[in-house]
């Protein structure tokens, strides 16, 4: 796709060049150290908007000062702004763990965004198109791959070794690990861009809003670094357990939303809104169901039989499906019972998406069909933007998912420590948005998570909720896209404090 013919970007032929090591001649490994910067122009909400694009690496230090990795960014700075000290800074991350940041790079609020229908469905010609919806408009972005994702990598010693799986393993690969050598390399490269005096904020999809949830106390508490907020799409249980009756009761509204999308519900239901309908499965959720499940074979049988009846008018499944899974119905069940008159399966992360699987009997699907769907536009994007728009030349293999398993998931206590880092910063707000069709971080464990990361209910007005009819990446539908941009831009501008205004706490 030509820049100039498309007229969607302006590549205006600067191309700044600096490497630090090379490492051996045909050895196919990533530089350790190095920076393309290209400049662009856009249009963003009808405004004309000049950026410059950084790609590249910039190293993760061990404690005796040797390069151990090298994550590869980009970074997105708009050239007309004379005074950073006051433009916002956006720090992304993707999630996985093991995923890149490719996803809300080029889907969500970049300027650049990937060729796809408006409902998210891949198109070719492959490629990318502009987004008029970034918030390059408001604050500059920089999108963080971890180490094994993207082009970021694990580097050889001195002596030309990796090290060995177990240290990588303790340096790398698990939850407070990830927080603990992320949060170095951000304090290297905000001092190296000058951005100590901008307000910052963190953004993270799925497990990225553990990442950040993580990151944000271990900024402020090792790296003395205050940020403005915390943007958490498509959250994880971030530390704060659904275990048991309440794990298997917040599914419901999740399947009602599906189900009412899919048109399995009764009419009366079906012509109303989503906004109007799932008010009243949440108030069942939280004050029938959440109960009779606690109850769990000594539940009398008129009041099991009256449940399930509810259960199934709302989930669009048969009572009987309900009753022979004794009120515990799994997402893969419901993933695969849906539609199975249909013989189709829905998406695990969208359910608006639809499969086919070999056999219409069992109880899982045999493949999540949004993310084939999704891998089959992302992957060409990716890798044609980043080599020939932004000029990253290199032969590694970009890893929209690289190898960091087994992923050490002790001692979560991501939450917490969210909750202690706004307790600790009077600027701190937060930010969480759920698509309804996601059906692996659904909305309600979302909302359910937010009610219980503050018990104090002190800091309830600095927490915002924001909902979209679309799935784990909400982005990919055109109207959401809109939206979940608006409701981001709206986010940073109330987060960024008026001059002279204190962070402090009153009386």
């Amino acid at each position: 796709m030509s820049l100039h013919k498309h007229g969607k970007s302006v590549f205006l032929g600067l191309v700044l060049l600096f490497s630090l090591p090379v490492l051996a001649e045909n050895e196919r490994q990533i530089d350790v150290d190095n920076l393309v910067t290209t400049q662009h122009k856009t249009t963003i909400l009808g405004q004309t908007i000049k950026y410059s694009a950084s790609i590249g690496t910039q190293p993760v230090w061990d404690e005796e000062g040797n390069a151990v990795a090298t994550l590869h960014y980009t970074y997105y700075q708009r050239s007309d702004v004379q005074d950073i000290s006051r433009r916002p800074l956006v720090i992304s991350f993707n999630g996985g763990p093991g995923s890149a940041s490719v996803w809300m790079h080029v889907a969500y609020t970049g300027p650049r965004i990937l060729n796809i229908d408006d409902e998210g469905y891949p198109l070719q010609p492959y490629g990318v198109k502009s987004n008029p919806y970034s918030i390059l408009d408001v604050a500059d972005i920089v999108y963080v791959n971890p180490v094994n994702t993207g082009f970021s990598r694990v580097l050889k010693d001195k002596e030309g070794k990796l090290l060995a799986k177990d240290k990588q393993k303790e340096m790398f690969f698990g939850i407070n690990a990830d927080i603990k050598y992320l949060a170095e390399w951000l304090n290297t490269f905000v001092t190296r861009n000058n951005r100590w005096l901008s307000p910052k904020y963190l953004i993270g999809e799925s497990y990225g809003t553990t990442r950040v949830s993580g990151l944000a106390l271990a900024l402020q508490e090792s790296q003395w670094m205050y940020l403005n907020g915390v943007i958490l799409v498509s959250p994880t249980e971030i530390g704060i357990k659904r275990e048991g009756p309440v794990e298997v009761a917040n599914r419901l509204p999740y399947f009602a939303a599906t189900a009412w999308y899919h048109k399995k519900l009764a009419p009366e239901f079906q012509a109303m809104t989503l906004e109007q309908f799932l008010p009243q499965v949440e108030a069942f959720t939280m004050s029938t169901l959440l109960p009779a499940l606690t109850k769990g074979g000594f539940i009398g049988a008129e009041e099991k039989q009256q449940v399930i009846q509810q259960m199934a008018r709302y989930a669009g499944i048969s009572s009987k499906a309900i009753m022979q899974n004794n009120m515990d119905v799994s997402l893969d069940f419901f993933w695969k019972e849906l539609l199975r008159d249909e013989g189709k399966t829905i998406g695990r992360l969208d359910s608006r998406y639809l499969g086919i699987d070999k056999k219409e009997a069992g109880v899982e699907v045999d493949y999540f069909p949004e993310l084939t769907s999704w891998l089959h536009s992302f992957t060409p994007a990716i890798n044609y933007y980043l080599r020939e728009e932004l000029n990253y030349k290199t032969d590694i293999k970009y890893n929209m998912f690289g190898s960091v398993h087994p992923w050490d998931n002790s001692n979560d206590n991501t939450g917490e420590n969210l909750r202690q880092a706004m307790a600790e910063n009077p600027y701190l707000k937060v930010l969480i948005q759920s698509g309804y069709y996601d059906g692996a971080c659904n909305y309600f464990d979302a909302k359910y998570s937010m009610w219980q990361l503050d018990p104090s209910g002190k800091m309830q007005d600095r927490l915002d909720f924001k909902t979209y009819e679309s799935g784990h990446m909400m982005y990919l539908r055109h109207a959401d896209l809109k939206q979940s941009n608006d409701d981001l831009r709206e986010f940073i501008k109330a987060a960024t404090p008026a001059e002279g205004q204190p962070a402090i706490y009153k009386h």
